[in-house]
């Protein structure tokens, strides 16, 4: 369940961005609602296997698992746990453990928005990044699917978010490409001193013309190469989203865990990049986006179903009474939008509920009038 500080919070998110998101729309989210439970393997995947049989680039020193342990919903957001405890898979012994995600959606061009509190720690390196959906690494979700076919960094890389724990609360942002790749020379940052301690929203705007990094709409890198080509601009195909907490050889003798704290990860599109977006449907009935929310006195619920059945759609308060319903019928499959007009409702919080045969889906929407 959605709280009505994160609803309140996302409202003047949203009046602060109200020039550029009326230009976009919401394609997939996740905003991890839920008070205790496993992650949405529909939407993430976690990626465990060691790609060279022993451990993980860069020398880290964990083993990234499945269990709930590293990884978890509850009271409206993912925790990535990182923690010191010795662990035993694929025939290696580490004496760490955290976790990898992988997104199972992958898109061209738009807006990516993750808000969230980072780890602290010596040693500790979460990242919110993105590879090429043709990434040939073992174990990555998109190459167990088939698309394994480029090598690194051919597929590019793009570095939303990393941080390290030696050098605290300064934030990275960074491109991989065949031009420039390891310690690449495309990158920049900012200083956020509260990085680990309040929750923050890292922002990539990625179209055909550049990529713009942010954080809380601040600007801290733009990369815009005049020429581009394979070498500097492996960037017009598809790309997924990874999270994740890595730890250094250098990890503090102290650290015994540490977590990254995310509130929601959002992607949008504009009007100029919906090339490899307006064909994704989910494999089940979703809601794939509320916009805007908060709202007066209308507001657009876009949602889909994957086969024909019959949906309803009915808005209750906090006691649980339905107070509107605002659609009952038959759907084929496919991707749908409804506008629901509360002009005649009082300012508050509600439940807008929706069903499709035996699933159904509850969603917090905020009347502000």
């Amino acid at each position: 369940m959605v709280s009505p500080q994160k609803n309140m919070i996302l409202f003047f998110f949203l009046l602060l961005n109200l020039g550029l998101s009326q230009n976009l729309k919401l394609i997939w989210s996740d905003e991890f609602d839920g008070e205790y439970g496993p992650i949405d393997t529909k939407k993430w995947f976690h990626q465990t296997t060691l790609p060279n049989g022993y451990s993980w680039w860069n020398g880290e020193v964990q083993h990234y698992t499945d269990r709930t342990n590293n990884t978890y919903i509850s009271n409206g957001s993912l925790k990535i746990l990182a923690k010191k405890e010795q662990f035993t898979d694929q025939g290696q012994t580490k004496n760490y453990t955290s976790a990898r995600l992988n997104s199972k959606f992958t898109f061209k061009y738009g807006r990516i928005e993750i808000r969230a509190k980072l780890p602290k720690g010596q040693g500790t390196w979460p990242a919110m990044w993105m590879l090429g959906k043709d990434i040939n690494e073992k174990g990555a979700y998109w190459q167990l699917q088939g698309f394994g076919k480029t090598s690194w960094p051919q597929c590019g890389e793009l570095d939303i978010m990393e941080h390290w724990g030696s050098n605290q609360n300064y934030i990275a942002s960074a491109i991989h490409s065949p031009s420039s790749y390891g310690n690449t020379v495309n990158k920049g940052g900012q200083w956020i001193n509260t990085a680990s301690d309040q929750f923050h929203v890292y922002t990539l705007d990625w179209s055909s013309e550049k990529m713009v990094f942010s954080v809380d709409n601040k600007v801290h890198y733009t990369y815009k190469p005049a020429d581009k080509n394979s070498s500097t601009w492996p960037f017009d195909k598809e790309m997924y989203i990874l999270l994740n907490i890595a730890i250094e050889p250098n990890i503090s003798a102290s650290f015994t865990q540490s977590e990254m704290e995310i509130d929601y990860v959002r992607i949008y599109k504009n009007n100029l990049s919906t090339e490899n977006s307006l064909n994704y449907l989910p494999d089940d009935f979703e809601i794939s986006s509320v916009y805007p929310n908060p709202f007066n006195p209308t507001t657009t619920i876009n949602f889909s179903i994957n086969k024909n059945s019959n949906v309803n759609f009915s808005v209750f308060d906090l006691n649980g009474k339905m107070i509107d319903k605002i659609f009952s019928g038959y759907k084929t499959r496919g991707k749908y939008s409804l506008i629901w007009n509360a002009k005649q409702i009082p300012s508050g919080i509600y439940f807008l509920r929706g069903t499709s045969e035996k699933s159904f889906i509850n969603h917090t929407i905020t009347l502000s009038k």
